[in-house]
């Protein structure tokens, strides 16, 4: 070998060296850098090279018991080990049945890879699709032939499957919900529930309230100390009179109606729909009207006798039903459910005080000449 040829190899090999040194990251270049730097190595000098990288192999063995090893060096090994027919004298790290579980992992990963569907563009526009899934959402009895139809009738064609391919996953099971058959059946429909309070000397005071659930309106409420079957027949008798009842009446299973309340809602031809045990929801509109007659009227008043109780809760009725609008019936006034129509912003506007001044009543009047 020709002195220059040595110094041209020396300076070659500096070079990697340095090149190597400064690629910290990734591990994969110097991998591939060390490679090529032992292209051009003598074959004894690799024979000693990877006898001393095996002693040291061994010394490290004994201290660590498991290597900590990453995705990007089980890569490494595995491309490695495919490259050469004696890869399993050269693992000392790992067995070689790990390194073939690392194989067929891979080769699992990529047949994933490559078996997983290509995202393509629907074929259909995202307003109809969303149109689909309104119409599921909203009419929980429609499968995916009545929607079909229901497209149909708008000019837009497309097949059953495709429909079913944009329903709702977890679509809620079909029939009616509660809100639903109250909504239906509201028109016919008056529900009855007590409330009580306490006086001064902490005596209860019982509230009794009829109320049709379609307009929210009171139809009727009364006060009194010692309610029983008849003070409750009364009080019906007193809230259907000529004939004028609903065809469903809800109440809870007090025993405040009894018999007697029973027959005259019978002969009334009214049918009683009692709520089941504990379950205060299905009587949600007297709960809600008690709770609002609570802390928007009883909460702010001393009750010292029944007297000013009755009349509190026959001003808050009156209150409640010709001039407090109601979120439940799309922010109408019960007593004017079917005026759709709201005045024109024209005209004076005046209040009126109700319950001493605690709510108001707002509304125009014309301007005089």
């Amino acid at each position: 070998m020709t002195p220059d040829f040595r110094v041209f190899r020396q300076f070659i090999d500096v070079w990697i060296h340095r090149t190597l040194k400064s690629w910290t990251k990734p591990a994969t270049a110097l991998l591939i850098a060390g490679g090529i730097a032992d292209l051009k190595r003598k074959r004894a000098d690799l024979i000693l090279e990877n006898a001393l990288l095996r002693q040291q192999l061994i010394v490290l063995n004994r201290q660590v018991k498991r290597p900590q090893l990453t995705n990007a060096d089980r890569l490494r090994m595995v491309i490695l080990a495919r490259c050469t027919g004696f890869w399993k004298q050269a693992i000392h790290i790992v067995q070689p049945d790990t390194l073939l579980r690392w194989h067929r992992d891979l080769f699992q990963i990529y047949w994933q890879w490559k078996s997983k569907p290509k995202k393509e563009k629907p074929r259909i526009s995202t307003e109809t699709i969303h149109l689909i899934q309104q119409m599921a959402n909203e009419n929980r009895l429609w499968g995916a032939e009545r929607i079909r139809g229901e497209l149909l009738k708008l000019g837009i064609r497309m097949s059953k499957r495709t429909i079913q391919r944009y329903l709702p996953k977890k679509r809620q099971s079909t029939g009616q919900t509660w809100a639903t058959f109250l909504k239906n059946h509201s028109g016919d429909m008056w529900a009855c529930d007590f409330t009580v309070m306490y006086d001064l000397l902490f005596r209860p005071i019982f509230i009794f309230v009829i109320l049709e659930l379609k307009t929210r309106l009171i139809i009727h409420s009364a006060v009194t100390r010692s309610p029983s079957d008849a003070w409750t027949t009364q009080q019906l008798r007193e809230a259907t009179p000529w004939g004028s009842h609903p065809k469903f009446l809800i109440r809870d299973r007090d025993r405040k109606y009894g018999p007697l309340f029973s027959s005259v809602a019978a002969s009334s031809g009214i049918q009683q729909v009692k709520t089941p045990y504990r379950a205060p929801k299905a009587n949600a509109v007297c709960e809600r009207f008690m709770g609002s007659l609570k802390r928007e009227c009883l909460d702010h008043i001393l009750v010292v006798n029944q007297q000013i109780l009755e009349r509190s809760v026959k001003e808050y009725g009156s209150y409640y039903n010709d001039a407090r609008p109601h979120q439940g019936i799309q922010q109408r006034i019960p007593r004017r459910y079917g005026d759709r129509v709201y005045p024109t912003a024209g005209g004076k506007i005046v209040s009126k005080p109700f319950l001493g001044g605690l709510h108001h009543d707002y509304s125009r009047i014309a301007y005089l000449n």
